[in-house]
C-alpha cells in the first residue's frame, strides 16, 4: 500500500466532519456529508486485514493516519505502528510514528508458524530447533537448540537488542 498525504483533506475539514476520541480510538461523524452518513455514528469500515477505512469527500483514508493528523495537525512522516498489533485499535496511546523497518519488527508470528514461537522453526536435518531474526535488511542465524523454548529465548534476546522498543515476542 502506498503511503500518501491527502492533497484535498485539510485539518480544518477533518475537524469539521469527524470527532476523534483519543481514549477509545473511534471516529464518529460530526457532520452529515452524504446520504449514508448518520451524525454520531462510528465512521468507517474494516477491511479484511482489520484496518478501518473512512471515506471523506470521495477520498479513502486509513483511520490510524487520520487519528495522527487529527491530533497533531500534520500527516505522519512515514508509517503508523499499532503498538499492540491490533489494526483497529486506534487509541492515541497505541499509535506511534515509525519507519517501514520498525513497523515490520512489530509484526506477530506468521500464520504458518508451527513451533508456536516467533523466530523459531524445526531444523529437520539437525533435528533441533532453529532460532533466527531479521533486522536492518539482514538475516541473523541465532543457533540450534534442543528445545523450542531455548530457541525462543535466544530470539527474544536478539529482538530486544536489534528491534528495541519495536521488539515483539509472540
Amino acid at each position: 500500500m502506498a503511503i500518501r498525504k491527502s492533497v484535498k483533506l485539510t485539518y480544518e475539514r477533518l475537524q469539521e466532519v469527524l470527532h476523534y476520541s483519543f481514549q477509545t480510538g473511534t471516529f464518529r461523524w460530526a457532520k452529515r456529508i452524504s446520504i449514508r452518513i448518520v451524525v454520531g455514528k462510528v465512521a468507517g469500515r474494516l477491511d479484511r486485514h482489520g484496518h478501518r477505512y473512512i471515506t471523506i469527500d470521495g477520498e479513502r483514508f486509513i483511520a490510524h493516519r487520520l487519528a495522527w493528523f487529527h491530533v497533531y495537525g500534520e500527516w505522519p512522516s512515514d508509517q503508523i505502528d499499532h503498538i499492540n498489533g491490533n489494526p483497529d485499535d486506534n487509541r492515541l496511546c497505541n499509535l506511534r510514528d515509525s519507519s517501514q523497518a520498525e513497523n515490520t519488527c512489530n509484526r506477530g508470528k506468521s500464520s504458518n508458524n508451527t513451533s508456536g514461537y516467533k523466530g523459531v522453526t524445526w531444523h529437520k536435518k539437525a533435528k533441533k530447533w532453529l532460532a533466527q531474526i531479521g533486522a536492518n535488511g539482514q538475516h541473523y542465524y541465532l543457533g540450534l537448540f534442543d528445545t523450542a523454548e531455548e530457541a525462543h529465548a535466544a530470539y527474544c534476546e536478539a529482538a530486544v537488542r536489534l528491534h528495541g522498543e519495536f521488539a515483539r515476542f509472540e
